[in-house]
């Protein structure tokens, strides 16, 4: 008889039951049998090793000794009070350690019974002059003998929370429960990888390296597991991507785009400077695109400040070349008027119109460029989610171009495509200036072609960045002085991680304060821009400061993207330890756009953790936004970039990462191009597995494919 345990609620497992499932699926999200076995432990005791106590060090990592519970101190709690802590001293042959417990302390206080022998597990620190271990994992002591089954064997250490530990959900139970699942579920689990794949790759069977990577036999064991696990996930991901780029760029008609045209040519022989090589480069991979016959769907990454909408504007009017119309969509109202600024100065030596729509464009105005875009006497539009309102139609859209494309929703970016006549859709140019490591770029945006601008126009110079505490108050504020009485203009921000949070906004007002009083007027001007002002507030701040009629913006992050203030020299971060690195670096953009030298100024707290400290000397070391990138995905993980604001990836990974597996990445990158190369539609019978698996509820996304 056909039974389906992997798909079972988690609640049947032995040992689970009810009240253990709700808390399993509140807390981990694990609803099924199946999801609990792709559960990974994140690190392993290796209880072969036992580390002498005369040996372990403050700077050791994690450590595991054996030892005898020598005394146990409970100091008693104040009249009526509970337990604060517990300390113990335990000993082998070669030292003793103090070992410190704040929480569960019933429960260690029985346990530590002073003559006990236990396994401790945990990460060393020194304090009072000696090494002591604050919360080790205690478990049974390692008995030797020729039966001893546990001797050797490697313990996987499951992510867990406080609740679970509260509800008895300990490690130990963990391994019990996810034992019983093994037993219970490995009869019935299918390859999901054709033979030849596990062959070329020299990949372990998926039973065994389920087994392993739950109960590994040794180090060799648990390697060759990762390895099968990490692939098959990353190779999946990768499938689903390319597979659907691969049918699309056979199927999907493009509006086709040959010629350059007069209004390209007139714009760039008049163009003051040369483009970088870079710019010349991406260029001509976007007309190779236009003219292939097939809709481009192309990523354009670029730093802060190397030419993008050069890149756009010059796109654009490829489009207007072969009779099209071209939009660029920005994300606020702020970067659509620049661009818009921006845009009409290029297109001066052309014939061609550019309008500005947004949400504050007058309805008397607003009738105007409708009517524009439907008579297509209107070439180039630039505005916000405005464009996407069902009254805006275009006599003949040929190419969208998404600034910023992460802060816009799909269905929104949709709705723009649809806009086009006679059903092809447009071909679309996704602009971002986060810089985004390769290997999240592969993920985020597998199934589009990426092109990066990887060269500063010449002339931008280089931004000085220092940090500073608040001690140095006195001569930030000198320094600002000097720079303004020089002409210049300062941004000065602060951080604000939730539109909600109360604390940042008084941290906000209070510093806008002390500036005023710092910088009275006359002769300063200080302006002040954050999120709960009115469009208009922004608006008339954000004009006053890029107008030069404010000498300083005090700002919240809302001036990250976009805002050219050529005059503005001097960026001070507050708090800068509270930013994440590519954010500190978009920022720091913002400044070093005129011909003056520039200043980014951190002020930091005295105090602030190992990994601050190394995000702000990383900063000051280079201007790189890809080497940033990197280095910031490696420290917070893929799906909490600054900057990007990504969610997540297009599919949840349970082993593998983005920032530590980019080998494996590529790899499996290209052996799925390998496999479509010679069945492109996986249709042919040894592929099956693959076909059976992309099938999955977790591979099918809305399919958005053709637009972004």
């Amino acid at each position: 008889m056909y039974t389906d345990n992997l798909n079972s609620d988690i609640q049947f497992l032995q040992g689970v039951g009810p009240k253990r499932a709700a808390l399993l699926k509140k807390e981990l999200e694990i609803e099924t049998i199946g999801d609990f076995i792709r559960y990974y432990p994140f690190r392993y005791i290796d209880r072969s090793t036992i580390t002498p106590i005369g040996e372990i060090r403050s700077e050791s990592a994690y450590v595991q000794f054996q030892a005898q519970v020598l005394s146990v101190n409970v100091p008693a709690p104040a009249s009526g009070g509970k337990m604060k802590r517990i300390s113990a001293i335990v000993g082998d042959s070669s030292g003793q350690m103090e070992l410190v417990f704040f929480k569960g302390l019933k429960y260690i206080q029985e346990r530590l019974q002073v003559g006990s022998t236990w396994l401790f597990f945990g990460k060393p620190s020194y304090f009072n002059g000696r090494i002591n271990m604050v919360h080790p994992e205690i478990d049974s002591p390692i008995v030797q003998g020729a039966n001893d089954k546990s001797s050797g064997v490697m313990t996987g250490v499951y992510p867990s929370t406080e609740k679970l530990k509260n509800a008895g959900i300990t490690g130990k139970v963990m391994n019990r429960l996810m034992s019983n699942a093994l037993n219970l579920t490995l009869p019935e689990i299918k390859e999901t990888l054709p033979d030849y794949i596990i062959r070329d790759k020299g990949l372990l069977p998926l039973k065994t390296a389920l087994l392993n990577i739950h109960f590994p036999k040794d180090a060799y064991s648990l390697d060759k597991a990762t390895y099968r696990l990490k692939f098959e996930e990353l190779f999946f991901l990768q499938l689903s991507l390319l597979k659907q780029k691969y049918v699309r760029s056979r199927a999907e008609q493009g509006l086709p785009m040959p010629k350059v045209g007069k209004a390209f040519n007139d714009c760039y022989n008049a163009l003051p400077y040369e483009l970088t090589g870079a710019q010349k480069r991406v260029i001509r991979e976007i007309h190779t695109d236009l003219k292939s016959g097939h809709q481009m769907n192309r990523l354009l990454q670029g730093d802060v400040g190397s030419g993008k909408t050069m890149v756009a504007v010059l796109s654009s009017l490829i489009a207007i070349g072969n009779g099209y119309q071209a939009c660029i969509m920005a994300p606020t109202e702020v970067l659509s008027q620049q661009h818009f600024a921006n845009i009409s100065k290029y297109l001066a030596p052309t014939d061609v119109k550019v309008a500005l729509l947004t949400g504050s464009t007058k309805a008397s105005e607003r009738k105007k460029i409708h009517q524009g875009l439907l008579d297509g006497s209107i070439g180039i539009v630039v505005g916000t989610h405005a464009l996407i309102e069902d009254t805006v139609q275009f006599k003949n859209l040929g190419l969208a171009i998404v600034d910023e494309q992460h802060r816009f929703g799909v269905e929104q970016r949709a709705r723009l495509w649809n806009k086009t006549v006679g059903g092809i859709p447009p071909h679309v140019l996704v602009m971002t200036a986060t810089p985004i490591p390769r290997t999240l770029a592969m993920t985020l945006y597998g199934d589009l072609d990426v092109s990066v601008i990887d060269e500063m126009p010449p002339g931008r110079k280089p931004v000085l960045t220092m940090q500073i505490t608040e001690r140095r108050r006195y001569a930030l504020n000198k320094f600002m002085k000097d720079q303004i009485a020089l002409g210049r203009q300062v941004f000065v921000v602060y951080p604000l991680i939730f539109e909600s949070e109360k604390a940042d906004y008084a941290n906000l007002e209070k510093g806008y304060e002390k500036l005023v009083e710092d910088f009275p007027f006359p002769p300063y001007k200080v302006a002040i821009v954050h999120g709960k002002q009115t469009n208009d507030e922004k608006n008339f701040n954000m004009s006053a400061f890029a107008g030069g009629r404010a000498h300083i913006l005090v700002s919240t992050t809302v001036i990250e993207v976009g805002v050219d203030v050529p005059n503005a020299s001097v960026m001070v971060i507050e708090s800068a330890e509270r930013f994440g690195l590519s954010q500190l670096h978009q920022l720091r953009g913002r400044v070093g756009r005129g011909s003056d030298k520039s200043y980014c100024v951190l002020v930091r707290g005295d105090k602030v953790s190992k990994e601050s400290a190394k995000r702000l000397d990383l900063l000051c070391q280079t201007e790189d936004g890809f080497v940033l990138a990197e280095e910031d995905m490696k420290m917070r993980g893929p799906g909490d970039l600054e900057g990007t604001q990504q969610s997540g990836l297009p599919v949840s990974l349970n082993i593998a990462s983005v920032a530590k597996d980019g080998r494996i990445l590529q790899d499996a990158r290209d052996y799925a191009e390998k496999v479509l190369e010679s069945d492109p539609l996986l249709s042919s019978q040894r592929n099956e597995p693959l076909v059976q698996e992309l099938g999955k509820d977790k591979y099918r996304r809305d399919d958005f494919s053709n637009i972004s």
